[in-house]
């Protein structure tokens, strides 16, 4: 079990914690990883894009001119693609994006980037990120003490009203809660910062869970055993 070292805002080292092996100290896999962010980012996707085809557009449905005798290129609508105005052909439409990736994967793919990070030394645990006001400044200096740089993700209670208050405005930084993190922002921030119980909480919701090894029973029917089915065949006559 990897043992980390607790820190305050100051920097300063006020004890260790022991991190769990199955969500702290899982191997890198880069095709899961990838894979996951591939499936947030098109869950994120609003499909909303769209384009009027010659059904939408406003137009008469009358005929212009006859279909011969005129010399002219024969014309069914006005609303015709190839009139200036008419609709358009093959042009996207509403969909979703999104589809499902298998929790476990998930999961593992969530503990295989926040292993990376502490095999990067990009992880750090703080006691408590206590502020008295909710000022950006003080904020600023409670990263510059801890010698934060770059982007950076900090996970804790969203509680700590003084904390989310004074970090909006920082657009390097985002905090999150336990139940809020995903592999994306993983990937994507430089920095990882947790506190004790946001640990706690991390591993419940990623360490794997045990198989029950006892089989839930299956349907009885009540009023003791059915009768054996026979084989089809015709009425009256034994199968």
């Amino acid at each position: 079990m990897p043992t980390v070292k607790i820190l305050n805002l100051t920097s300063k080292e006020v004890g260790e914690i022991k991190l769990s092996d199955a969500v702290f100290g899982v191997e890198m896999n880069e095709p899961l990883i990838h894979e996951a962010v591939r499936s947030f980012m098109a869950n994120r996707r609003a499909g909303t894009s769209a384009t009027k085809t010659r059904g939408d557009v406003s137009g008469s449905g009358r005929k212009l001119w006859k279909q011969k005798g005129t010399g002219r290129a024969r014309i069914a609508s006005l609303r015709s693609p190839l009139w200036k105005g008419g609709g358009n052909v093959h042009g996207p439409q509403p969909r979703d994006w999104s589809y499902n990736l298998p929790k476990k994967m998930r999961k593992r793919a969530m503990c295989a980037a926040i292993s990376a990070r502490l095999r990067e030394g990009n992880l750090l645990i703080v006691d408590e990120w206590k502020l008295e006001q909710p000022k950006t400044k003080d904020f600023l200096n409670t990263l510059g003490g801890l010698n934060l740089s770059g982007k950076t993700l900090i996970v804790d209670s969203l509680k700590n009203t003084n904390l989310m208050l004074a970090s909006r405005n920082v657009q390097t930084t985002k905090v999150v809660n336990s139940y809020g993190v995903n592999v994306y922002d993983l990937v994507y921030h430089q920095k990882l910062v947790l506190t004790p119980k946001s640990v706690e909480e991390l591993t419940d919701i990623l360490r794997p869970r045990a198989k029950d090894d006892e089989e839930s029973p299956r349907h009885e029917v009540l009023g003791g055993p059915t009768k054996p089915r026979t084989a089809p065949g015709r009425r009256g006559v034994s199968a």
